[in-house]
């Protein structure tokens, strides 16, 4: 990975607004399959097979479904539905997965019951929203007691983030514009506006209602070929690694 400062734009236009940003087929809707597969199996151990129960799995943020298929070949006779804002997404994703709907965090809530969801799939999402307070607060709300949060976000103090601030240039991940990239490597403009550290995640899921259970890491699609040997073995420190995998349970 670069060490200099860059500048790029996305192809995408200039957006008016998130909502806008947000809705643009343009804009990346989908992560690394590594990250996915490694989400899945945890939350597969943590449910555990059909044959105790079929248990209902609710991906937010599913973007265009990859998410919810990645995991569904881990998860057979469990229901997973699918939620986004984007209507676009959401055409996407009824091309992978049986049920998508639309839903949001905030306003009026996501079209769920109250304790209604067994586990909740919140796989890089977080770090887009406004009010990640509230957004907790509302998958706690449909959550049964001990259900299962599996929230993945990318790590502020990944091992080369580490080094491109001891070099002055602004982390991979973060972002000061949704119209170009400015100070940083990579190219593609994706709409982050808070980073966690490890430490830091945890506490704030701690705050909000759930018990952590588990941390673990997961590589980063975009690191350059290179490095990526690197970047699967910093997996075995969280801490280091590209991607914050955090599983909780509601308490």
């Amino acid at each position: 990975m670069k060490t200099t400062a860059s500048t790029a734009s996305t192809t995408a236009p200039p957006p008016r607004g998130l909502r806008d940003f947000y809705e643009n087929p343009a804009v990346p809707v989908a992560s690394g399959t590594p990250r996915g597969i490694r989400q899945a199996r945890m939350l597969a151990r943590a449910l555990g097979p059909a044959a105790d129960g079929t248990r209902t799995v609710v991906d937010i943020g599913c973007g265009d479904g990859t998410a919810a298929a990645t995991a569904a070949p881990f998860l057979p006779g469990h229901r997973i539905v699918g939620v986004d804002w984007s209507q676009d997404a959401l055409r996407r994703a009824r091309t992978r997965v049986p049920y998508a709907v639309r839903g949001e965090l905030t306003g009026g809530g996501l079209p769920f019951a109250t304790e209604s969801a067994d586990a909740v799939l919140f796989s890089e999402v977080i770090e887009h929203l406004v009010d990640p307070d509230a957004a907790l607060d509302e998958i706690r709300r449909i959550l049964r007691p001990g259900g299962h949060l599996m929230l993945s976000t990318p790590n502020l103090a990944a091992w080369y983030n580490r080094a491109l601030l001891l070099a002055g240039v602004q982390p991979v991940f973060s972002e000061v514009s949704l119209r170009g990239i400015h100070g940083r490597p990579g190219k593609e403009v994706v709409g982050h506006l808070r980073l966690y550290t490890a430490r830091a995640l945890k506490e704030f899921v701690a705050a909000s209602g759930f018990e952590v259970v588990r941390l673990d890491g997961a590589p980063f699609h975009g690191v350059p070929r290179p490095l990526r040997p690197l970047d699967r073995l910093a997996c075995a420190r969280p801490r280091l690694a590209s991607i914050l995998l955090l599983h909780a349970r509601r308490t």
